[in-house]
C-alpha cells in the first residue's frame, strides 16, 4: 500500500468556495459499493434510500470561533487559532507571528493576556490564558474556514450543521451541512431514527499524508463521546434489523471507536486515534453519507476502506465528469 495509491488530480475549479442554498439542494451521488453502480440525485431525495428503522448517526459538535487576533509585547500583530483544550486555561494552538517562542506573551483585542508555555511542532504552541478563553470567543473570535476556501463566508452559521450543539471543533463535520430542519422532520415522519454522537474535529483532518507508506503516518487524536442512551438506541435499531448510517467520517470514527468485536456499540468518552485504512473490518457502520475528500487524505483512505479504493477513485472521476463540487462546501455521496 502506498500513499500515492490515494492520489487523484483535482483542478481548483472543482473546489466549492460557497455553499448552495438551500442546504439540501446540493447534489447527491449514490454509490452502491458491491456493484460500483452510481446514481445521481439531489440531497433532498436521500429518503428514497432509507428505510423505517434505519438510524442516522449525526455528530452534534459545534465549530467554535477559534481564530483570535492578538498583539505581541512589541505591539506587532499575531494570531491565535485554538485547536484543543488541554487544561482549564491551557490550549494547544496554532500561533501566527514571528519570534513567538516559549515564554513570550500575547494580548488579545479585549485585553486578555496569554503566555506561550511550550513550542510544539511547526507553529503549534501550548498557550495558557489568564482566564478561560471561552468567554472571549463570541465577541472577538472568528470561525476558521478550511485553507482551500478563499471566499469570505457571509453567514458563519452556514459552516455549522443545523443540529450543532456542543462547542469544541476547529472544523465542521461537513457531511451534515446538507441537512435542513424540514428534511430531518420528513425523515423522522417516515420512521427514520436519528442518534447523536460527539466528535470534536481538529484541523489535522485536512492534513495530507506525507509518508510514502500511509501505515507510517501518525494519525491525529480527537475527543469523542457515545452516551449510554445513544449506544442503547443504536443497538436496539440494529437488533430490529435497521441499518446504521453514519453521517460523515467523524461519526464513523466515533462509532468504530465505541464498538466491540461482536458489533455492539458501548458507551465511550475520551480520545480516539483510530486510523482506518483498507483492510479494516467495519463493525458498526452499514452505510455512509460523506463529501468528496482531499487527495492523499486519511479521510479518502477511510472511504476507500469502506467501499474499495478503485471503486471510490472511479466514482471521483465520474464526479468530475458530471461537475460535482468537492470538499467542505461541496456535494455529497451516499455509499450503500
Amino acid at each position: 500500500m502506498k500513499t500515492s495509491d490515494f492520489d487523484y488530480h483535482l483542478p481548483e475549479a472543482y473546489i466549492a468556495q460557497t455553499p448552495v442554498e438551500p442546504r439540501d439542494a446540493s447534489r447527491l451521488m449514490v454509490l452502491h459499493r458491491q456493484t460500483g453502480y452510481i446514481e445521481h440525485r439531489t440531497f433532498c431525495e436521500i429518503g428514497a434510500y432509507l428505510n423505517p428503522g434505519d438510524v442516522l448517526v449525526i455528530n452534534q459538535t459545534r465549530v467554535i470561533p477559534a481564530r483570535l487576533p492578538a498583539r505581541k509585547e512589541s505591539g506587532g500583530r499575531a494570531e491565535v487559532l485554538l485547536l484543543r483544550r488541554v487544561e482549564d486555561r491551557v490550549w494547544e494552538c496554532l500561533v501566527g507571528g514571528k519570534g513567538l517562542r516559549a515564554g513570550k506573551r500575547l494580548r488579545l483585542e479585549d485585553g486578555l493576556e496569554a503566555e506561550i508555555l511550550t513550542e510544539l511542532e511547526g507553529a503549534r504552541r501550548l498557550v495558557r490564558f489568564a482566564e478561560p478563553v471561552e468567554y472571549h470567543l463570541q465577541r472577538d473570535g472568528q470561525v476558521p474556514l478550511p485553507p482551500y476556501i478563499h471566499e469570505k463566508l457571509s453567514d458563519p452559521e452556514r459552516y455549522q450543521t443545523v443540529y450543532a450543539k456542543i462547542p469544541g471543533s476547529a472544523a465542521a463535520p461537513t457531511a451534515g451541512l446538507h441537512f435542513t430542519p424540514r428534511l430531518i422532520e420528513e425523515l423522522r415522519a417516515r420512521g427514520i431514527l436519528f442518534a447523536e454522537v460527539t466528535l470534536h474535529v481538529g484541523l489535522d483532518t485536512f492534513a495530507p499524508v506525507t509518508e510514502d507508506d500511509p501505515r507510517q503516518h501518525k494519525i491525529h487524536t480527537e475527543w469523542c463521546e457515545v452516551t449510554p442512551e445513544t449506544a442503547a438506541q443504536i443497538n436496539s435499531a440494529k437488533s430490529a434489523g435497521g441499518r446504521v448510517i453514519a453521517v460523515g467520517t467523524t461519526s464513523v470514527r466515533t462509532l468504530e471507536s465505541a464498538c466491540t468485536e461482536q458489533g455492539t456499540v458501548v458507551p465511550f468518552s475520551g480520545p480516539t486515534s483510530l486510523y482506518i485504512l483498507p483492510g479494516y473490518h467495519f463493525r458498526a457502520v452499514n452505510a455512509l453519507i460523506t463529501n468528496f475528500h482531499l487527495p492523499k487524505s486519511t479521510l479518502l483512505m477511510m472511504i476507500s476502506a469502506f467501499a474499495g479504493r478503485e471503486t471510490v477513485l472511479g466514482a471521483y472521476e465520474v464526479a468530475k465528469q458530471q461537475g460535482y463540487r468537492f470538499f467542505s462546501f461541496g456535494d455529497a455521496m451516499l455509499i450503500l
